[in-house]
């Protein structure tokens, strides 16, 4: 099976229609070849391989666009005239955020990134992918004006300290969500138990990644009072 045929089984089995995957599979691929080209000079993966990308990077990103659809789609109907505003923290070379905003069309992502050559790929992909919905924002986590998001998210950020859990609670507003893609289930009670004082309810929700049966893949919620 060639990589983009993996992309395009991976985008069925998280239960995209024939006409999303017509959207998504294509910007997808444009996305993955510029992380390639410029992955050797910004960082921006672990990996330049394009398979790899893929199940890694991409589908695991998009293994929680239901949830994160859920999330944003009650925000809307408790707010229905404002538009939902969803950042990717620390967004790095674009995940989970770029995948996310070619699923979701209908939400605004706002990347934040504190690296201004990985700002200026984060703004290229963008234009290239058409992706109207994409807003790139130059700052530190601890700098982003309070209460800006619904929802923030976050993918290969490290561990959840309390100085770091409140600085990503001060991003978002009363009622909104922190959605952290995480690993082993038993890794993040640990975490959790360390900030029990200032998160004491989680919700904790299981991944499905295409292709990495055996890897142990994690969404935890956390809602702000």
């Amino acid at each position: 099976m060639s990589a983009s045929q993996k992309l395009t089984d991976g985008l069925k089995e998280l239960k995209f229609s024939e006409e999303q995957i017509s959207s998504i599979a294509p910007k997808m691929d444009t996305y993955i070849n510029e992380i390639i080209l410029f992955n050797s000079a910004y960082n921006l993966t672990n990996t330049s391989d394009y398979d790899e990308i893929v199940i890694n990077h991409i589908l695991d990103s998009l293994s929680a666009w239901e949830k994160i659809q859920n999330l944003a789609n009650q925000a809307q109907s408790k707010n229905p005239d404002n538009s939902i505003k969803i950042a990717d923290i620390g967004s790095g070379g674009g995940l989970p955020g770029i995948p996310l905003a070619a699923a979701l069309p209908e939400f605004n992502f706002t990347l934040v990134e504190r690296m201004d050559k990985r700002c200026a790929f984060l703004e290229n992909c963008a234009a290239i992918l058409g992706l109207k919905n994409v807003t790139v924002l130059k700052k530190e986590a601890e700098k982003v004006p309070s209460q800006m998001f619904d929802i923030a998210t976050f993918r290969a950020f490290r561990p959840l300290d309390k100085k770091m859990t409140q600085t990503l609670l001060n991003l978002i507003k009363p009622q909104g969500y922190l959605a952290a893609y995480k690993a082993k289930k038993s890794s993040i009670q640990e975490e959790m138990r360390a900030i029990a004082d200032l998160i004491p309810n989680y919700d904790l929700q299981e991944l499905t990644v295409p292709y990495l049966d055996n890897h142990e893949r994690n969404l935890v919620l956390i809602q702000k009072a």
